[in-house]
């Protein structure tokens, strides 16, 4: 039987991804990261689309190279249609319309947060279904509950803005440069996580709010430095654990919640955030608790990248989902 070989392509924000996957298998992943955006503190749309477009001819170039094909060897082009930043998503979509046409091959749309959740279906150990997934990022932050490899509900979203959001928000006050989220991490696994406590939403179904929390520590911070001009360097480290140790409280609780309503036992996490060693820990130490299996990806498969976008066109080719050249990009589209 011929190999099932696909071309994907990730654009949805300022990482400009290309993966091939083989029958299932991820041979390349690669990613060209933006740093342009670091002078601005965060991602400037019209940046993002020209840096794209500078990057996205080499990366596929490599990710064919490494996987040790050709064009010819590909079955099927796969792309991110959104959410994300209209223009980056547009610069990936059209070239994957272009490719796909000019090898005759089928063209496949993928939501970027449902190939969140199939990242778990790249690397073992994988989760059964049903099972729940926290996918949380920049932009998102939801409740997920798997039934099948394309059929999922969000029963838990942010009313507001997104834990990603609130991490590089929160980074921007401390003045530390883009991206801040990591260095939050960084800094907080050297403070104490119990020496100033923040505000917690209370909202009693499983949907987040983050918009509160973030108005608390500019509240805060504004206080504490009109005593103390130097408070913020005085206590980067303590400030950095409080306010990873509030947010990693805020989702696990919802996520408690989740499992409890519905019973269910397998437990992942997906995203960008991820990545965050606090959550990581959280959810380890909550399996451990709770009697969860849980699953946590490899950290280049958290982040935005064409990775798990190959995995979920893998899975949507060996059911004929195809979609028309003519389909529409879209910034927002729900899953």
């Amino acid at each position: 039987m011929p190999e099932t070989i696909i071309l994907a392509i990730e654009s949805s924000c300022d990482d400009t991804s290309a993966a091939i996957c083989i029958d299932g298998k991820i041979v390349s992943n690669l990613t060209a990261n933006q740093k342009v955006h670091e002078l601005y503190g965060g991602v400037v749309p019209e940046l993002a689309s020209r840096e794209h477009t500078k990057n996205i001819i080499p990366v596929v170039a490599e990710a064919i190279k490494k996987a040790n094909i050709t064009t010819k060897d590909i079955s099927a082009v796969a792309f991110t249609r959104g959410p994300g930043l209209m223009g980056s998503l547009l610069v990936g979509g059209m070239f994957a319309k272009s490719f796909a046409q000019a090898l005759h091959v089928p063209l496949i749309d993928v939501h970027h947060m449902q190939a969140h959740v199939l990242a778990h279906f790249i690397d073992e150990p994988k989760p059964t279904f049903p099972f729940l997934c926290l996918t949380v990022s920049g932009g998102h932050t939801q409740i997920v509950l798997v039934k099948d490899y394309l059929e999922m509900e969000v029963i838990g979203a942010t009313i507001d803005d997104a834990a990603g959001e609130a991490f590089d928000k929160t980074a921007k006050m401390l003045k530390l440069p883009y991206p801040g989220g990591p260095l939050i991490d960084k800094y907080a696994q050297l403070g104490n996580p119990k020496r100033f406590k923040f505000s917690e939403p209370q909202i009693e179904n499983l949907d987040f709010s983050f918009s509160g929390f973030k108005t608390n520590v500019l509240y805060f911070l504004q206080k504490e430095i009109k005593n103390n001009p130097t408070f913020i360097d005085d206590n980067l480290n303590d400030i950095c654990a409080s306010v990873q140790h509030t947010i990693v409280s805020i989702l696990m609780k919802k996520l408690k919640k989740a499992a409890e309503q519905t019973d269910i036992k397998e437990i992942a996490i997906a995203g960008g955030v991820s990545a965050n060693s606090g959550l990581r820990q959280a959810l380890l130490q909550s399996g451990e608790k709770y009697n969860w299996n849980t699953y946590i990806p490899q950290f280049q498969y958290c982040t935005d990248n064409a990775g798990m976008i190959a995995i979920t066109a893998y899975h949507k080719y060996l059911q004929n989902k195809f979609c028309d050249i003519d389909i529409p990009i879209l910034a927002r589209m729900s899953m």
